[in-house]
């Protein structure tokens, strides 16, 4: 690794204060954008021998160094930031976001500002607020603010020629700049100003102003201005008593995961906000060659942060960064509070990047080994369902009984179309009197997610109920208990192959060689086949248990004594009775032999006989 001596020249001369530098080509292209707290003592280091390929590759081309010198290195994050995004140097790491995510869009630079639904940040002078996680949280925030603060929607001009309003006014949805004295544009852009505080998050500062309007209202005999205020206010205040609930509640935490094979990186956040996982961000890098893991997280981690207005108060990494003390004094600065990086190594926050880690691997293999059968019906099924990306991970539920008793409930997993065993439950359902499977898979999804949340916080892509609408509804109701109610479910009915979803009146019918509904079926198929057989097994523990307690002068001791001698009820009963004198003694031994062996005297007990009435069981 050699640089040009006007290079090295350059270098020994840097000044020991903070800032960016560029390395450029011959043709003066960037290639490469870092900050230091020194450039003095940073910048030198690459004349040394590098242990990251990617930046020896960058210095074999670089024949310029610029620098541009700053206050702090908390702003040279920033310029560096800026810098990469505008310039796109070749060697510096810049992810592809293979998901665009909703925002808000606030038209600040208009005369009369709207409220837009978007996937696109653009430079034209609006305001943005987001990403929404989930996506349906954006549209339910514009209904907000159309209901609080009357921002306008449409996208019609405005000049006050209109003869009459739309619906929206009338509704109190919109204050009608459309007609001329409905509104003013004063009144209108105080409206305007209340609704990006509230998008923003600033609860606090609009609960403020809008008592002092409402108080300058009330002085000025406005009382119908004051009223609507005095709703808006109140609406605010029960907002902000569910946001500092949630806040105690639960953790605002992102999580990372990253996997980095041949020069290509895939990076994985978790979005965890009030203790639950909302959303699953992927990102991915097609590099120039190796990138150390550290320095890809210290160079993407702000160019994630200064598109999101949505800071948290925690974010997990799988390692130590370089920089994380400046980094977290700038994420601080732009949150208005305290932000914190941690590396956890054990506990639930360490299974929790664990989980990242997984997730991070299972998405390179999607996005770098190409397409698969598998990638196929996860796509296909995504389309059915209307889900916003294909479902990774699914998890599937049925219930198994014998007439109402020992009734269990399996829970399958598939991750990428495929079953992974090691993750499959079962539930021994507890406190029914006779056959229930509404109740039954109630208890089985409220008693799975409940853990979930309280372990890792991370929920299934997708939930699949065996069953009807009504199974449907037993589940979602526990899901709503658990305030998760917005975690894509379905059920699958056998008899017709109908796709049962929450906000569809009619069943789903896909065709029968559709490659999602051939997925669901196999996850149908196993959760039934899974649930038989734990129910199976536990009938015939509880039929052997049930016989062998029958029998007279044989305690808990002399039972588990049987059963390590003989192995089941069946080798007791085939046992002679020099066998069982031998174990149990004279005297005992022959009472029990005549026990198992009388048969008019000792009928099988009620649970060894085949149960023929459910269909459940032996379907």
């Amino acid at each position: 690794m050699t640089l040009a001596p006007e290079l090295i020249e350059r270098i020994r001369r840097l000044p020991d204060r903070p800032g960016i530098y560029i390395f450029r080509d011959s043709d003066g292209q960037p290639l490469y954008v870092g900050k230091a707290k020194s450039l003095r003592k940073r910048v030198p280091s690459y004349t040394r021998e590098l242990a990251d390929p990617r930046l020896r590759a960058m210095v074999e081309e670089a024949r310029h160094l610029e620098v541009v010198l700053t206050d702090s290195e908390a702003e040279a994050l920033l310029i560096e930031n800026n810098w990469i995004k505008n310039h796109r140097p070749r060697f510096n790491i810049l992810l592809r976001d293979d998901k665009t995510y909703p925002y808000l869009k606030l038209t600040v630079q208009e005369e009369y500002p709207r409220i837009v639904f978007t996937r696109r940040i653009a430079n034209d002078g609006a305001t943005y607020f987001g990403p929404y996680l989930p996506g349906g949280r954006a549209r339910k925030a514009i209904k907000l603010v159309q209901k609080l603060f009357q921002v306008r929607v449409c996208h019609i001009p405005i000049d006050g020629s209109l003869p009459r309003p739309c619906l929206y006014h009338p509704m109190q949805r919109c204050l009608g700049p459309c007609v001329s004295g409905l509104t003013t544009k004063e009144e209108y852009r105080a409206a305007v100003e209340e609704a990006a505080l509230f998008l923003a998050g600033k609860t606090e500062a609009l609960r403020r102003r809008l008592e002092k309007e409402m108080q300058r209202a009330a002085e000025a005999l406005a009382f119908e201005r004051a009223a609507r205020l005095r709703d808006t206010l109140t609406e605010v205040r029960e907002l902000q008593q569910k946001q500092n609930l949630s806040s105690v509640r639960g953790e605002d935490v992102d999580v990372y995961g990253y996997h980095l094979a041949g020069g290509n990186a895939a990076l994985t956040c978790l979005v965890m906000r009030g203790g639950q996982v909302l959303d699953r961000r992927e990102l991915f890098w097609e590099g120039e060659a190796e990138v150390e893991p550290a320095r890809l997280l210290a160079e993407v981690l702000p160019q994630i942060y200064d598109r999101t207005t949505f800071i948290p108060r925690e974010i997990h990494l799988p390692l130590p960064i370089e920089g994380a003390e400046v980094l977290e004094e700038w994420l601080s600065e732009r949150r208005g509070g305290r932000v914190h990086l941690r590396f956890p190594s054990r506990g639930t926050k360490a299974r929790r990047v664990q989980l990242a880690m997984r997730n991070s691997h299972l998405a390179f293999r999607r996005r770098f080994r190409g397409s698969s059968p598998e990638r196929e019906a996860l796509a296909a099924l995504a389309e059915a369902l209307s889900l916003s990306d294909p479902p990774s991970r699914i998890e599937g539920f049925d219930i198994s009984h014998a007439q109402g008793s020992q009734t269990v409930a399996s829970l399958v997993v598939f991750e990428d179309a495929r079953a992974r065993k090691s993750d499959y439950r079962s539930f021994n359902i507890k406190g029914l009197e006779g056959p229930d499977d509404y109740a039954s898979l109630h208890q089985a999804v409220l008693r799975r997610y409940r853990r979930v949340l309280d372990e890792t916080g991370v929920l299934p892509d997708l939930i699949l109920i065996d069953g009807g609408r009504g199974q449907l509804n037993a589940a979602l109701e526990a899901l709503a208990e658990l305030g998760v109610e917005e975690t894509p479910i379905a059920s699958l009915a056998k008899r017709e192959e109908e796709i049962y979803l929450p906000d569809r009146p009619e069943p789903l019918r896909l065709s029968r060689d559709h490659a999602g509904l051939r997925l669901l079926q196999a996850v149908r198929d196993e959760s039934h086949r899974f649930a038989v057989q734990r129910h199976r097994r536990r009938r015939q523990r509880a039929t052997l248990v049930s016989r062998l307690d029958q029998l007279a002068g044989v305690g808990a001791v002399r039972r588990k004594t049987l059963l390590r001698r003989f192995g089941s009820l069946r080798g007791i009963r085939l046992a002679s009775v020099a066998e069982l004198i031998e174990t149990l003694g004279p005297r005992l031994g022959a009472s029990v032999y005549a026990q198992l062996h009388d048969a008019a005297e000792n009928p099988p007990a009620a649970g060894e006989r085949s149960v023929s009435g459910s269909s459940r069981d032996e379907s």
